[in-house]
């Protein structure tokens, strides 16, 4: 099954797409695709065939974002928790992995064409280093594409993913890119592994359960949640779009919480930039009091110099990880 399937709506898809668009739409979708082993056991087929009728599902449902104008989509694929299930089943999983992923480096035209970014969201050390290496040449081969995503989370959970961004600011300061000071929430967002993204719009979890699951808790704070009953595997357009309206019905209220939001985090950085100028100026200042303009060229100055100092670090940041998926890459060219 190609990881994009080709095919238009049919006419009362189309129609009722037409008439969603009409209002908000959401930019970024993510999905718990929940209910693959409960769909198995309902067929009464194997665990593996659940899964496979999964993945089968993410592509069709990749095809109706695509219709829909839904440019960017995160899915939970597979949690670090999930490694604690059964031997045979987390082997089964890491083998269905490394086939799709293969499967996409044989599509590399249709992605191309649909302009497709894949990324690979997770702590890809945790998994066996052929599929690593398979992760790496997909991500790599597509990175360049900017038409819409497909953030993949693997190995993932989002306290891992936290805790991760905290160690990364805690290297910067190691390295003297940052100062200890420059740490805040907006740094430590854009050090998470969904760096490159918007936060979800709309977070949709399948199956029935009502629970996050550690998945984006640091991402979907503003995001509308729609919990459904259906399996995954048995996901259809018009429960996507069931998951639209309840996302068009709340958009106001979310939008205006973010908007509140942005406004209190660029609050909160310039009382820490007022602190820490203030600091400075006890500890390296000549003892005199500046007057306000020439307190305000040196609120700007520090400003200026904070954001030159983070703008290095996230750049020498983006380097590392670049660096760690280019050796994986080679690594796989020398096997």
């Amino acid at each position: 099954m190609s990881w994009i399937r080709e095919g238009e709506l049919n006419l009362i898809e189309k129609l009722s797409a037409n008439i969603l668009k009409a209002g908000p739409m959401p930019k970024h979708v993510a999905f718990i695709m929940d209910g693959n082993r409960r769909y198995a056991r309902k067929r009464q087929v194997e665990r593996q065939e659940g899964h496979t009728q999964g993945f089968d599902k993410l592509a069709e449902t990749l095809r109706w974002c695509l219709n829909l104008s839904i440019h960017e989509v995160t899915v939970y694929a597979f949690s670090i928790e999930n490694f604690k299930r059964s031997k045979d089943e987390v082997d089964g999983l890491m083998e269905l992995a490394k086939q799709k992923f293969i499967r996409l480096l044989e599509e590399q035209d249709n992605l191309e064409k649909h302009g497709v970014c894949i990324r690979v969201l997770g702590d890809l050390t945790l998994l066996p280093l052929d599929l690593q290496q398979h992760i790496a040449r997909a991500v790599v081969a597509t990175r360049t594409h900017n038409k819409c995503f497909l953030n993949v989370c693997f190995a993932y959970t989002s306290r891992h993913e936290i805790a991760n961004a905290v160690r990364e600011m805690a290297w910067g300061v190691e390295q003297g890119l940052i100062k200890s000071s420059d740490v805040s929430e907006a740094l430590l967002s854009r050090c998470l592994y969904s760096s490159n993204s918007p936060n979800p719009d709309l977070l949709i979890r399948t199956s029935g359960e009502v629970r996050l699951s550690d998945f984006l808790l640091w991402q979907t704070s503003h995001s509308c949640l729609v919990f459904q009953s259906v399996l995954w595997p048995e996901y259809s357009f018009w429960n996507l779009c069931d998951a639209i309206l309840q996302y068009q019905l709340n958009h106001r209220p979310l939008q205006k919480a973010r908007d509140q939001h942005r406004e209190g985090q660029a609050l909160q950085q310039q009382e820490a930039d007022r602190a820490c100028l203030a600091d400075l100026l006890q500890h390296h200042g000549n003892g005199k009091p500046l007057d306000a303009q020439r307190r305000q060229e040196a609120l700007l100055n520090y400003t200026a110099s904070r954001e030159e100092r983070v703008q290095d670090f996230l750049g020498a940041l983006q380097h590392k990880r670049d660096s760690f998926l280019t050796d994986l890459t080679r690594q796989a060219a020398l096997a």
